[in-house]
């Protein structure tokens, strides 16, 4: 499980192990008399300026006044790990006109028995890090197969495989952070019975996100 913790200044004693921690400030002094403290209190290596973090590299273009992210590299390992990286280029996550629903799982033992050698859940697992981190327009494909992680069918892993070869065309797409005003943008939008599994006439499907920046900052739906 992935825990996102922020740690403050305060007096407390917890029991602490860190593999990776970033300082993030605006005072120089500051994040150097942290550093030093922390250096007395545990055994620790100061690796400098952040570049590459939990499969995630940061580029700073001070020049251009810029902040890169990107996910390139683990995107490389995630397509060998699931024997995709000689597939071909996927144009779209999603495909337009399929529906999954329960009807694809397995219902014959043999199905079922095929399909416990495929690597589902973990393959899901993978792509949600990279929706989690960077690569928010994955977030609709991943909300729909992650329904079928407890039993999934052939339809179901082959979306799966989908995501992966889009992944692997747009793999060097990165969230870029500029130097200019804050200047929060919010969008939203609906459809109707999306969901094959419960079909009710009405509204079944919500999702909204913000950009900051004119970078995605969150996704929702619902």
């Amino acid at each position: 499980m992935l825990m996102n913790l922020v740690f403050t200044k305060g007096s407390s004693n917890p029991v602490l192990y860190v593999d990776d921690i970033l300082l993030i400030g605006n005072d120089i002094g500051h994040l150097t008399d942290i550093k030093k403290w922390l250096a007395t209190q545990f055994q620790m290596k100061d690796l400098g300026n952040a570049q590459y973090v939990l499969g995630i590299q940061i580029v700073r273009n001070r020049k251009n006044k810029t902040l890169v992210m990107s996910q390139t590299s683990y995107i490389d390992k995630m397509l060998s790990r699931y024997k995709m990286q000689n597939s071909k280029k996927g144009l779209l996550s999603y495909r337009y006109g399929i529906h999954l629903s329960k009807e694809q799982c397995p219902e014959t033992p043999q199905e079922v028995e095929h399909m416990t050698n495929i690597p589902y859940a973990s393959a899901v697992g993978s792509l949600m890090y990279a929706m989690l981190c960077i690569r928010s327009d994955i977030c609709y494909s991943i909300g729909i197969v992650s329904r079928y992680q407890s039993n999934p069918g052939h339809d179901h892993w082959t979306t799966v495989k989908n995501i992966l070869k889009y992944l692997r065309r747009t793999k060097d797409y990165m969230l870029v952070y500029g130097s200019k005003d804050l200047i929060l943008t919010g969008y939203t939008n609906s459809d109707f019975q999306s969901d094959k599994d419960v079909r009710k006439s009405k509204l079944r499907s919500r999702g909204y996100f913000t950009k900051l920046v004119n970078t995605l900052e969150l996704y929702v739906e619902t």
